[in-house]
């Protein structure tokens, strides 16, 4: 199968979206699928090159963090994408497009439809679905909302991670949503390092990732343990006020690589991952697969992840926390008997099984598709202003 993937941030830059939709593609790939991307530009990175056996193109846009974005640097995203979409349609054209993210990659797909009329699969993540990061989103989703709501419904096939965010989408329109969770596969080798009294935690430091509760909940806790934060963002600066004033014994490690993650990963006797607010993190997988007695909050997507083994707290709550906290620390066999469900639930997660349930989606979506090979003009009056500015 022809697949034309299209993703605002691709590996190396981006967040858990950005590595989710990778991880499928090169899976994809390996399954004898063709996979083209279409993600942006950053300095230090090839406009074109083969990753894994997938094709990677990056177009030019503003950029000025890897790990995060505003959404003024998403409004450049989009006309170029579209360029260079239509320039590689023109070439080869795919069976179907796969956009992740309604916003923006959706608009770029939407109007490739309206065009070519190649249907398109669209994968939400959670920000691009309005009413899930309102703090950061919700004017963009006032302001695009009449054209949101044309993405998702010509879109040939919605899919989610989670029952949370297929909730979330149909409050705002009615449409049916397919629950495919994200995958997980880890390294070829599963390290030796020892575990140690570590407890970690890894997020982009957004406050909906909840860090400020973890901060407060060690305070004063045992100093026979380390307490590590690894993860960089715009909330970094205030955190470390939060911890300065409280005496917390927490150390930033900031943004770290894939390998030295695993190996703290692997390291750590306790994950904590105290998000007030989630999709379907893959660092709860992550540490699940490393053998971490897993600590998270109620929050929909974490449970999801998680079933029943972790420790589920309320959210935004440092008290409950602190207390389950305690309880692992003292409490070794908890700790062993939560390490070993968390490593055979991540066996059910592998890329290989869920690849084939994107497979089949687009497989139905192919043999269903309506005016194909019929390119259809859009007038220019007719695009978005943001594609027109850009």
């Amino acid at each position: 199968m022809q697949i034309l993937c299209i993703i605002y941030e691709y590996p190396p830059i981006g967040g858990g979206g950005s590595v989710v939709a990778a991880a499928l593609n090169e899976q994809l790939a390996l399954d004898g699928h063709s996979v083209r991307v279409i993600t942006s530009m950053m300095k230090g990175l090839a406009p074109d090159e083969e990753v894994a056996g997938v094709d990677v193109h990056r177009s030019a846009c503003f950029r000025t963090h890897r790990h995060y974005t505003t959404t003024a640097e998403l409004l450049t995203t989009l006309l170029p994408a579209y360029k260079r979409a239509v320039q590689m349609i023109e070439q080869k054209r795919p069976d179907v497009i796969h956009a992740h993210f309604a916003v923006p990659s959706g608009v770029v797909a939407y109007f490739l439809w309206r065009r070519y009329r190649i249907p398109y699969v669209l994968t939400t993540h959670g920000s691009d679905i309005p009413g899930y990061n309102p703090d950061r989103f919700e004017f963009m989703h006032r302001l695009i909302r009449p054209l949101w709501k044309r993405i998702v419904k010509h879109a040939a096939a919605i899919t989610s991670p989670s029952k949370y965010l297929a909730n979330l989408l149909q409050h705002s329109a009615p449409l049916p949503v397919s629950i495919v969770p994200n995958g997980y596969e880890p390294p070829t080798t599963r390290g030796s390092q020892a575990k140690r009294n570590l407890v970690l935690v890894v997020a982009r430091l957004f406050p909906r990732k909840g860090v400020q509760h973890f901060i407060e909940a060690v305070s004063g806790l045992s100093t026979d343990w380390e307490y590590v934060i690894a993860g960089d963002g715009p909330f970094m600066a205030q955190l470390k006020a939060r911890a300065e004033a409280l005496k917390s014994p927490v150390k930033f490690a900031g943004f770290v690589d894939k390998t030295t993650l695993r190996e703290m990963y692997l390291q750590a006797r306790i994950f904590v991952f105290p998000s007030i607010q989630e999709n379907f993190p893959m660092v709860l997988l992550e540490a699940m697969d490393a053998g971490c007695a897993v600590i998270t909050t109620d929050a929909e997507g974490c449970a999801e992840v998680v079933g029943d083994t972790g420790i589920i707290t309320p959210r935004a709550n440092s008290l409950e926390l602190r207390r389950a906290l305690a309880k692992l620390m003292n409490d070794e066999k908890a700790r062993e008997q939560l390490s070993s469900s968390a490593l055979a639930r991540a066996q059910k997660f592998r890329w290989s099984r869920i690849a084939g349930q994107y497979v089949s989606i687009f497989d139905s979506v192919v043999q269903g598709r309506d005016g194909a090979g019929k390119p259809v003009d859009v007038p220019a009056d007719e695009l978005p202003t943001a594609l027109k500015l850009v």
